[in-house]
């Protein structure tokens, strides 16, 4: 199974260097590990003592954030290694400021894992959630380097509860200890004799409420909104964006619209100004408002998450897709929920369903009608915003179980 796993390995290499010829991000990834090995000496202190974490892409990075916030505020000696497997993670965050260094993750094979960790030698490795890479653990476990893994979600369809998954699961016997953020999970893992593991919850809920405790103001947003009442409209794609521009065409001026695309590019922003109604600003633009927009398109990065405080109802994009995005960034601030069918795979989709706070959607009839309930009946929209702040507040704590679970297995002195 091993050479397998090493084919597997080497077929994805080959597959984005292919792809690097016409796709933009695949020649992001390869051109972001080219020479790493001398980048990565560039970037390490070898007098210093590093914790590494790491974590796929951006939305693991917001799991994994409070967790690296927690370890640099508790052992401010230890620099902060943070690196990322996709470009969208480290095009973003390759300036994080509680990271001392942040890096691609070279291809996971067995000489950039020996070289890697030669060249870093942690005193312990971090990944989040899905991140499983055997040749890292297999030698981060015979350099004796403690290694966890955090906010996992394990499903029954997984490789490593298959019939001939006895090779992967000999893998997760290498890892210290693995946190979960749910029961079925851990049940999983149990079942397969999978010991070294326990019941955490989900660091995004401390994470989301990090951000409602601090969120950043933005006057000219709430210029924009004007006592209005409001959708945002976030990490949206076409199929959501086409349910909002139909239900608009019956209401419209009562209601205002913040849309942030999940792509930013000049091509998206441009179809998103052709494809609605009425008058369109970007947020690139809003100091040259005249006052009668009533759309306003976030082009830019990096705000999503504390716009959710301006807005009325949120619809949350990829439910159409292969999944939903973040809807906790929304309903940390009491904002009911809007989303596609696709999302079975999130445990908080189905709770706040089940509760009250979010509803999801399948076609445009169905956004019609939830729309004009939650915006008509007063007494509905309360109690849907009411659940989902006590959801989210009830979620919280995650980040100081495992961080006082990892003191307990390990022992980091100043």
């Amino acid at each position: 199974m091993f050479f397998i796993y090493k084919l597997a390995i080497r077929f994805y290499l080959f597959s984005i260097r292919i792809a690097s010829f016409f796709n933009p991000k695949a020649k992001r990834w390869i051109e972001g590990r080219k020479n790493w090995e001398k980048g990565l000496k560039q970037k390490i202190n070898r007098n210093d003592r590093y914790i590494w974490v790491h974590c796929a892409s951006l939305g693991e990075f917001e799991q994994g954030r409070p967790l690296i916030e927690k370890l640099k505020s508790e052992y401010p000696s230890r620099k902060i290694l943070l690196s990322f497997f996709s470009p969208s993670g480290y095009e973003i965050r390759k300036n994080y400021e509680h990271a001392d260094a942040v890096v691609y993750l070279p291809m996971d094979t067995g000489r950039n894992a020996r070289k890697f960790l030669e060249i870093l030698n942690p005193e312990l490795a971090v990944f989040v959630k899905y991140e499983f890479w055997f040749n890292y653990i297999a030698e981060l476990k015979r350099r004796n380097i403690p290694v966890f893994v955090v906010s996992a979600i394990f499903r029954e369809k997984q490789h490593f509860f298959r019939s001939w998954g006895k090779w992967f699961r000999k893998q997760l016997h290498k890892i210290n200890w693995i946190f979960v953020q749910n029961e079925d999970s851990l049940k999983l893992l149990e079942g397969v004799g999978i010991t070294h593991c326990s019941l955490s919850g989900d660091t995004r809920f401390d994470r989301v409420a990090q951000i409602a405790e601090t969120s950043k103001a933005f006057p000219e947003v709430e210029n924009f909104v004007g006592g209005q009442k409001v959708l945002l409209a976030g990490s949206t794609w076409p199929p959501g964006e086409k349910l909002i521009q139909t239900f608009l065409h019956e209401r419209y001026n009562d209601l205002k619209l913040i849309i942030a695309p999940h792509e930013v590019h000049q091509e998206r922003i441009n179809g998103i100004e052709n494809s609605f109604p009425g008058k369109c600003i970007r947020y690139s633009n809003i100091h040259q408002s005249t006052g009668s927009e009533n759309i306003l398109i976030i082009d830019s990065i990096g705000k999503l998450s504390h716009l959710y405080q301006y807005a009325s109802l949120a619809y949350i994009g990829g439910g159409f897709g292969v999944g939903i995005h973040n809807i906790l960034e929304a309903a940390t601030f009491g904002k009911p929920v809007i989303f596609g069918p696709n999302y079975q795979k999130f445990k908080e989709a189905r709770d706040l369903i089940s509760l009250g706070g979010a509803f999801s959607v399948s076609n445009a009839d169905a956004f019609k009608s939830i729309m004009r309930k939650l915006l008509a009946e007063q007494g509905e929209y309360e109690k849907a915003s009411r659940v989902c702040k006590q959801y989210t507040r009830e979620n919280q704590g995650a980040t100081n179980i495992i961080f006082q679970k990892m003191e307990d297995l390990l022992s980091l002195h100043e």
